[in-house]
């Protein structure tokens, strides 16, 4: 019999890889976390065993409506199963439904130099400097601690992120790695999975910066929202950025680019073929055909959330089921901790 003070290990990996991955429920799911994300999530569901959270922890650092809050909660649910997540292939549940998360994320604030957090580009830049830094939330500070914790408690092998959230990985990988030399190997490192074509989809009102959720906010031209309906998105694929030049033709700026990228991800083509098929063409043949291609991938998926939407009691036992199944597997880990650093 081991003895009660031994340090438990990691547990062996699956015959699956795991992959972990959450998005905040501040605002609605655009074009971008579609072809980037959720896509290859839904494909890839008997090819990885799947833990999609609903960060609603997350969300809290710009102090948000909680009535916005709890809609987007079933918003961003109802969403996720209308691209194709199924809850009995993939685990889809709400971060602070499984109280490991904040638990953990405590710890390993508690083992994260103060460093390592200010360096961190994000916080960087939402935080400000001067005296809007004085008044920032402390929760843009530490919250990679937790988005750490999001990751660990699940033994994940991969993350899914885009290339500009690599430096999150890498952090949870240096605070994993710093917690096993001082408390022995509880710990699996992530790998961050970061997707090809379609995977960086840019905004159509500036094509050099990345489409976002914050950004579409404010700004309703910068993205096609998942919800919108069809003539919203002709209206705003026609208004979208392109080039000086009348016409599809080498060199490729990057708003037609931009539309390249999408049209050739939504028909499974490569930014070759796509080209091919549009040069010499006028934009608005490119912007009218890209234009048909989103509405035609986002026909089944809002006809699909309509539905569940409109049985709210059977979304919610959804999230209710798989917070239990999230939670088996979170709070053995971290009773695992627990135990390492003296908790238990």
């Amino acid at each position: 019999m081991s003895s009660p003070l031994a340090v438990e290990s990691v547990p062996p990996r699956g015959e699956r890889p795991r992959v972990l991955s959450g998005i905040q429920p501040t605002f609605q799911l655009h074009l971008g976390n579609y072809l980037g994300a959720l896509r290859h999530w839904a494909r890839e569901q008997d090819s990885f065993e799947n833990y999609f959270c609903i960060v609603d922890l997350h969300a809290l650092t710009v102090v948000p409506d909680p009535d916005v809050v709890r809609n987007s909660v079933l918003e961003l649910a109802a969403l996720y199963i209308a691209c194709g997540l199924e809850p009995d292939r993939s685990v889809i549940f709400v971060q602070s439904q499984v109280p490991a998360h904040a638990q953990l994320g405590w710890i390993l604030e508690c083992h994260t130099p103060l460093g390592w957090l200010e360096r961190m580009t994000q916080y960087r830049a939402k935080a400000g400097t001067g005296r809007e830094r004085e008044r920032a939330a402390a929760g843009l500070l530490t919250y990679p601690c937790l988005m750490a914790a999001d990751i660990l408690l699940y033994n994940a092998d991969y993350v899914p992120v885009g290339d500009d959230q690599r430096q999150h990985v890498e952090l949870c990988r240096d605070v994993a790695q710093r917690v096993n030399s001082l408390r022995g190997d509880i710990f699996r490192l992530p790998e961050p999975l970061i997707r090809g074509t379609g995977a960086r989809v840019m905004g159509l009102d500036d094509p050099t910066t990345k489409m976002s959720k914050s950004t579409a906010l404010t700004k309703p031209a910068h993205a096609v929202l998942l919800l919108d309906p069809p003539e919203t998105v002709r209206k705003k694929i026609a208004r979208a950025t392109t080039d000086a030049d009348p016409a599809v033709a080498e060199p490729v700026g990057p708003g037609v680019a931009n539309l390249l990228d999408i049209y050739a991800a939504l028909r499974s083509l490569s930014r070759e073929e796509a080209f091919a098929e549009f040069a010499g063409t006028s934009y608005g043949a490119l912007k009218s055909a890209t234009a048909d291609a989103i509405n035609g991938a986002l026909e089944p998926v809002q006809a699909r959330y309509r539905t569940i939407r409109a049985d709210e009691p059977w979304l919610l036992g959804v999230l209710a089921e798989s917070a239990e199944r999230a939670a088996d597997v979170a709070d053995a880990t971290l009773l695992r901790v627990q135990r390492a650093v003296g908790l238990r």
